[in-house]
């Protein structure tokens, strides 16, 4: 039971420490999602 708690901390940790690493580098959703180039004028 304490390893299987220790493991959900440790993910919640890491994914919040990802997420926010991330965002510092850049490589949120809304700027991946985001470019100029992405867009579709029509045919």
């Amino acid at each position: 039971m304490k390893a299987m708690l220790l493991g959900f901390i440790a993910i919640a940790v890491i994914a919040v420490g990802a997420s926010y690493i991330l965002d510092q580098m850049g490589f949120s959703a809304a700027e991946r999602g985001a470019s100029p180039s992405n867009v579709r004028l029509g045919d």
